[in-house]
């Protein structure tokens, strides 16, 4: 860690951008004297600061580690080669200002308590000082080693050198004051450069404007189609922040929806048992007299389907959330041989761990998009998606014809989020017993069971190479051969050529005696499958598809674990295209906003009619009681010329109690 530090002060001492000591550099601005600047308005203005040291632009991407790596320097981080390949991954083309702030809110700067404790640990005299011959040798063997030219640059630097030895206090009080310095010089330029600040991409407080008591002139968007029920305004507060920074900005429309609390105490409806011997949940219905009145409904009696004869598949899968917070899931390929009713849902998969938080309440969104094969993989016709609900299950019912299906499960990631709170304490994997034997741990017992449910697809209880090989490429990236796997039967229970989950348990016994009780390549495993070290399963969402229908087995097949994108994309946009609400910015009817309410979440969308890309500012400030996938109230989007892309998901944060959607996109000039 501190080896990037010093190497970052040895080589350009006046580069960097330090957000230690924001608070007392922002205190000198003219305009926070008198209007304080809020903890978000100052990490926005900071990232901009860090951003625009490396860029011309806050609208250029980052497209390379090296250009990541200097912009991180350049707001105060350490960034590691380990730190960096967590957000620069093989897959990463380009990372965009609004991929930095996320970073960076992930990353927290370095103290200079830290730095000062980090240092100490190396002085073996405690005299506040290191010998040079020691510091060289650290340097240079450990962590991210330094070259002879760098740890000579330290070594170098008069102010903190002398009599063979390195001032780390010296050291450290130097480059605290000089970032604080580089900090303040490059915020002052950002305020004064009007150019920089018609590009700052990501800002709601433009220029720093003063908050004016009189009410600020709304702009009067067109509304193209709107629902009978929900009343979409541009209501605000004309002190906002916000409203200032519109009066800037070339045009606005905002959406505000008011959702009531989601109670839904009614009683969930069963599916009588068919051919399978299964039955499931079907949901419940506000949309009930729009279902039945569909041509292409299934008959109900009651409220309960006739689906006593109708044949029933089943098929696991799950969201796994990304290091860089990309979400990637089980993608499905299914067969109908013969025109039938369908009648399809996904929902969370009940593991032992988490009974007692699916009887109150499941917290991760999840839905599925059906597409048709249409001549090639390639060519993709959206049919449906699950909008039919009853607690955790989404479903949907209708006719498919014959033909290829491609089901593409999808969560929001408004609550599949990386988590934050540190672990006490980390759990136990492997013990020895009297004998000195290894076995695994209750706990971990516990856990790979729930692990086997998750990966054992077909719910047969036992997994064939096929299932095995999904976890494998998840866990370690490589895949099981047929050699492999036969080596793996002889030595493992198994049944029917597949794995048992006493086999699997082995499997793993079998790993931590290889590493004589070592766990860390067991956390590996368990981080991958979204683990903490506490054994909670907090950065993955299992779940479960049923799909009955009429007239013929469906069959379906897990063909891909891929990001929710691409297909999934275009599959979303074309559903709030076609359902949802839109608006037209005033004065530039190419851009328009559409707005999709759910009972569970609202979608929003941008349509780009245009031969230019266009940047879209998007402020969620006086919202209420709500969450986006952004993780971001402030942000801004880049729509690509003839083209639509996804905003935003936005959940309530308690979905018992009211929540209010209050969104204003605002086009950049």
């Amino acid at each position: 860690m501190w080896g990037c530090i010093m190497e970052r002060m040895a080589i350009s001492p006046g580069s960097d951008a330090a957000f230690s000591s924001q608070k007392s550099s922002l205190s000198e601005s003219p305009r926070t004297k008198k209007y304080p600047l809020t903890e978000e308005e100052m990490f926005y203005m900071n990232c901009r600061a860090a951003y625009l040291t490396v860029f011309k632009s806050s609208l250029e991407n980052i497209i390379s580690k090296d250009q990541l790596y200097l912009a991180l320097q350049n707001a105060g981080r350490n960034p590691s080669q380990k730190t960096i390949d967590k957000y620069w991954t093989p897959q990463t083309a380009k990372l965009n200002f609004d991929d930095f702030c996320i970073i960076l809110k992930k990353e927290k700067p370095t103290s200079k308590a830290e730095l000062l404790k980090s240092f100490k640990q190396l002085d073996i005299n405690d005299d506040g000082s290191i010998l040079h011959t020691d510091l060289y040798k650290l340097l240079t063997k450990r962590g991210e080693k330094m070259t002879r030219e760098e740890v000579n640059a330290v070594i170098n630097l008069a102010d903190v050198n002398a009599d063979g030895k390195f001032d780390y206090i010296k050291f450290c009080k130097l480059y605290m004051t000089t970032n604080e310095q580089c900090l303040k010089t490059t915020l002052e330029k950002l305020e004064v450069d009007s150019k920089l600040r018609r590009q700052q991409f990501g800002s709601h407080i433009e220029g720093f404007p003063e908050k004016d008591p009189s009410p600020v002139p709304k702009p009067s968007p067109r509304i193209i189609r709107k629902t009978d029920q929900e009343t979409f305004s541009n209501k605000g507060d004309s002190r906002s922040s916000l409203l200032a920074t519109s009066r800037k900005l070339k045009t606005s429309v905002s959406f505000t929806i008011t959702m009531e609390a989601n109670i839904n105490e009614n009683l969930p409806l069963t599916i009588p048992d068919g051919e399978e011997g299964r039955g499931i949940e079907i949901l419940e219905t506000s949309m009930r007299e729009k279902r039945r009145s569909a041509a292409s409904c299934t008959p109900f009696i009651g409220d309960v389907p006739t689906t006593k004869e109708w044949q029933c598949i089943q098929s696991k899968g799950c969201f796994f959330l990304e290091e860089n917070g990309e979400i990637i899931s089980h993608q499905y390929r299914m067969q109908i041989a013969q025109r039938s009713m369908v009648y399809l849902t996904i929902k969370p998969l009940n593991l032992s761990q988490f009974e007692y938080v699916l009887a109150i309440w499941w917290p991760f969104d999840t839905a599925l998009y059906i597409l048709k094969e249409n001549e090639n993989q390639a060519n993709l016709q959206l049919m449906c998606f699950t909008e039919l609900r009853n607690r955790e299950v989404f479903g949907w019912t209708g006719e498919l014809g014959p033909g290829i299906y491609w089901l593409i499960p999808s969560t929001t990631g408004c609550r599949l989020k990386k988590e934050i709170k540190p672990i006490t304490e980390e759990a136990q994997l492997v013990c020895r017993d009297e004998t000195g034997e290894l076995f695994l741990t209750k706990e971990f017992r516990s856990t790979l069971s729930d692990i086997f449910e998750i990966i054992d697809l077909d719910g047969n209880g036992l997994l064939s190479l096929e299932e095995y090989n999904f976890f494998e490429l998840r866990t370690s990236g490589e895949k099981c051969d047929e050699d492999a796997w036969a080596v793996c039967r002889e030595n493992f229970d198994t049944k029917k050529n597949e794995l048992t989950r006493q086999g699997f348990m082995d499997l793993n016994l079998m790993e931590a005696n290889d590493r004589e009780g070592d766990p860390r390549d067991l956390w590996v495993t368990l981080l991958s499958m979204g683990y903490n070290k506490a054994l909670e399963l907090t950065e993955a969402c299992p779940f479960v598809i049923d799909i009955y229908a009429d007239k013929c087995k469906p069959r379906m097949k897990a063909v891909h674990m891929e990001p929710c994108s691409g297909q999934l994309e275009k599959a979303i946009c074309k559903s709030v295209l076609n359902k949802g609400d839109a608006k037209v910015m005033d004065g530039y009817e190419n851009i328009i906003v559409y707005t999709h309410k759910r009972d569970t979440w609202i979608t929003s969308v941008i349509e780009n009619k245009s031969d230019n890309k266009v940047i879209i500012h998007i402020n969620n400030e006086l919202s209420k009681n709500c969450i986006n996938n952004r993780g971001l109230n402030i942000f801004a989007v880049e729509v690509a010329p003839k083209s639509t892309m996804v905003c935003q998901h936005v959940m309530p944060l308690n979905e018992r109690q009211e929540w209010i959607y209050n969104c204003v996109y605002s086009l950049i000039s």
